[in-house]
């Protein structure tokens, strides 16, 4: 992978120079296509970065389009070109000269001939997640960014998060000794405490017809962020086969009963989404993971990672680690944040005054997605290489058809496809790499 990367490093300086405008006495034009809740979320970020212009906004919905374009101006910015009208007036804005970069945070069918007309247009493409629904849309970006040189990742934020980034940098120190074996999982209620799939009369907003259609684990990618650059996935080991299976559907159904009553459509509804899938991950390396999807059944939000070692676990449920020969007391857990503190990742430590934009204190996700956007749009800027590959973010996007088509085979083995093309033996760790003191 790395005679591979260097050749889309290549690539993506090429393109990048022919871009119209792409000179650095001038801002970084953005253009965001989507601009509701998750494209609303990012816009905000973006545009407390000096060195970023938000030059066009696109989105079906007029009203969120139009508040998009306010929060533009009441930054201090430009008046932004607005596209809307159609399912196709994406189009309109990929293709205009002043865009360098496209943001594209729409429901889930969207993001592959989004990113993909972006790229063929010369731009740069930050995707939200899943990057892709099929293994068909996973080949087809990795193709066109192979063919146009246009950068593409997706916006995967979990990989940015402070404590796993010190986490990572634990893992490379060998504090943990050899990985053998991780569980992540994604609990969020977005059933009974936030309306993410039904609005609150039972209608299915676009991400419940998902659930209504199919069986799989909807939303892997931000069980899998982290894990990847801890376990070295497509670095040195990769992702060979997966086994899920599902529980029965009743979350969904009972809390439409109980709210809206047993007569209620939605509380009669056929859901064909499992309330939990599980999955089951074997590498190449021989190593695994276990994988959770639990968000339709009443829960607190977590993520439950833990990751174990020849010398050691982290939990983040517990917020705490144990390592043999290290921790004070034997078979006890200890504190993480001191961990934390101490391996810090440079990332998250005060950016040089000559590159100001990243406030880690913002809102969004604890400060992850100013630093996720920060770090893609600064390579975008200086030609560099993206913080997060698009074949990691493939990989864990393709989670969503395979455990689909292992739960509709009975449980069967279904084979990872390999994005890297085989350069996974030989790649090296690039993700987040740290120089700090801590670890020379």
């Amino acid at each position: 992978m790395t005679e591979r990367r260097e050749f889309i490093k290549s690539a993506v300086i090429g393109a990048a120079a022919a871009m119209q405008g792409a000179a650095q006495d001038r801002p970084l034009r953005v253009g965001f296509i989507g601009t509701g809740n998750r494209g609303g979320a990012l816009l905000g970020p973006v545009l407390r970065m000096p060195w970023v212009q938000v030059t066009a906004l696109c989105d079906v919905d007029e009203a969120a389009l139009a508040k998009g374009q306010d929060r533009v101006q009441t930054a201090g910015q430009p008046k932004p070109a607005t596209f809307t009208g159609s399912k196709e007036a994406y189009r309109r804005l990929v293709e205009r000269n002043d865009v360098d970069a496209v943001i594209v945070a729409t429901p889930w069918q969207y993001h592959v001939p989004m990113a993909l007309a972006a790229m063929k247009a010369g731009k740069a493409v930050g995707v939200e997640v899943p990057a892709a629904q099929t293994v068909e849309g996973c080949w087809e970006l990795l193709e066109t960014r192979d063919k146009t040189g246009s950068p593409c990742m997706m916006l995967e934020n979990w990989s940015f998060r402070r404590d796993n980034l010190a986490v990572l940098n634990m893992i490379r120190l060998g504090l943990l000794g050899e990985i053998v074996h991780c569980h992540c999982a994604h609990g969020n209620d977005c059933v009974n405490r936030t309306p993410w799939y039904f609005d609150r009369q039972g209608n299915a907003r676009w991400g419940g017809e998902y659930l209504i259609q199919r069986n799989c684990d909807q939303y892997p990618t931000h069980s899998l962020g982290p894990v990847l650059s801890w376990m070295d996935i497509n670095c040195g080991d990769a992702l060979d086969s997966i086994v899920s299976m599902a529980s029965r559907s009743l979350g969904i159904n009972h809390y439409f009963e109980k709210t809206l009553g047993p007569d209620n459509p939605a509380a009669k509804r056929h859901y064909a989404q499992g309330d939990i899938v599980s999955s089951l991950i074997k590498t190449k390396r021989g190593n695994t993971i276990v994988l959770n999807n639990d968000m339709q059944l009443p829960r607190p939000y977590d993520n439950r990672w833990m990751i174990q070692g020849t010398e050691g676990v982290y939990s983040e449920e517990r917020n705490s680690i144990y390592l043999w020969r290290r921790s004070p007391k034997v078979h006890e857990w200890e504190a993480f944040p001191p961990y934390q503190a101490k391996y810090d990742h440079t990332w998250w430590k005060p950016v040089k005054s000559d590159k100001p934009g990243v406030d880690q204190t913002a809102a969004g996700h604890g400060g992850t997605d100013p630093l996720l956007l920060y770090k893609y749009l600064e390579a975008v800027r200086d030609k560099q290489p993206l913080p997060l590959s698009l074949e990691d973010g493939l990989t864990m996007s393709v989670v969503v058809p395979l455990s689909q088509e292992s739960i509709a085979g009975g449980s069967k083995p279904v084979s990872f496809p390999d994005f890297t093309r085989g350069q996974w033996k030989t790649a090296k760790p690039y993700f987040a790499v740290d120089t700090t003191s801590a670890l020379a």
